[in-house]
């Protein structure tokens, strides 16, 4: 199992996705800042507690159905509270989002589908040096 700093090193392209999470008995509907095939960051001025793990739907315009994923919030960044120390000044608010799978399918699939995503929004050589990583062929 890699941890979490390994995590944080995944390779992140800037791609928004509508997100629909419930809350409360209330729908919520947000856009992701970015995406990696271990998580995403979605914007929002009302993030989930630290460690409540949730059902969400990202809206991927190349597909007809929404994906439906369980993520566990991992950090948050909110008006007026502390921010993680990583995390720049002017970062917009939101939560990070660690996917949690139900299998590996399920990951496999979802992996794949970032890193479509990922060369269709970045192009094939700005993607392959962005997840070329020191030591790999």
């Amino acid at each position: 199992m890699r941890s979490e700093e390994d995590r944080r090193r995944e390779a992140r392209a800037p791609i928004e996705l509508k997100v629909e999470y419930k809350r409360l008995n209330t729908f919520f509907y947000d856009y992701t800042k970015n995406i990696s095939k271990g998580g995403t960051f979605i914007k929002t001025e009302r993030p989930l507690d630290i460690g409540t793990i949730f059902l969400f739907k990202l809206m991927v315009p190349s597909r007809e159905e929404p994906i439906a994923l369980r993520g566990e919030v991992r950090w948050v960044i909110k008006e007026g509270a502390p921010r993680p120390p990583d995390i720049a000044p002017d970062h917009e608010l939101g939560m990070g989002i660690r996917f949690v799978w139900d299998d590996d399918q399920q990951r496999r699939t979802l992996e794949r589908l970032v890193e479509k995503m990922m060369v269709e929004s970045l192009g094939p050589l700005i993607y392959s040096r962005l997840v070329k990583k020191p030591g790999r062929s």
